[in-house]
């Protein structure tokens, strides 16, 4: 349950974990127990990009990323944008590189982060200038490419596999 979520958003009130019925059965969800609020908690959509710039694989790190960490350049869409508008957006902003061609890679959960991540294949063209949100890029072959399992790793592994490359993993941190 989304334990940064305490008070309603209408009233004030405190919300309360409570549970009802519902049309996919019996879900406990924080309300508000004055006005009938509900916080629905449902999972925010993410727009990842799997950059490829002449045959390589683009990865960048966050520059808040702890360690030397490198992943997919992602992020949330704007009202009123489509997915695919949003990804293009996304990788113009953060890499200047501009979008030649598009293909949906898939869609996967990231329940840890309460996230839908939708997963995009980017032939992109230009000069990489990364915005001040990131903090460096590798540029990869696909062969070379590590995965991470978890997130967008596993649609990047998704990818790989697509172009007859088996994933290689490495551990998350914490684990062995």
């Amino acid at each position: 349950m989304d334990e940064g979520y305490r008070f309603c958003p209408r009233c004030a009130t405190p919300l309360t974990l409570s549970g009802a019925q519902e049309d996919g059965g019996w879900k406990e969800r924080l309300r508000c127990n004055a006005c009938g609020f509900t916080h629905w908690n449902n999972p925010t959509p993410v727009l990842a990009a799997i950059i490829e710039v002449d045959g390589r694989v683009l990865l960048a790190r966050n520059a808040a990323w702890p360690g030397r960490m490198f992943g997919l350049i992602t992020g949330f869409m704007e009202a009123g944008e489509t997915p695919e508008e949003g990804i293009r957006r996304e990788v113009a902003e953060e890499t200047a590189l501009e979008v030649t061609s598009l293909s949906l890679v898939g869609v996967h959960d990231f329940q840890r982060m309460n996230q839908v991540l939708i997963t995009y294949h980017a032939r992109a063209c230009g000069e990489i200038r990364l915005s001040p949100e990131l903090a460096e890029y590798k540029l990869l072959p696909p062969g070379q490419v590590r995965c991470w399992p978890a997130g967008t790793g596993l649609a990047l592994a998704d990818w790989l596999r697509s172009r007859g490359v088996e994933p290689q993993f490495f551990p998350l941190q914490g684990q062995a």
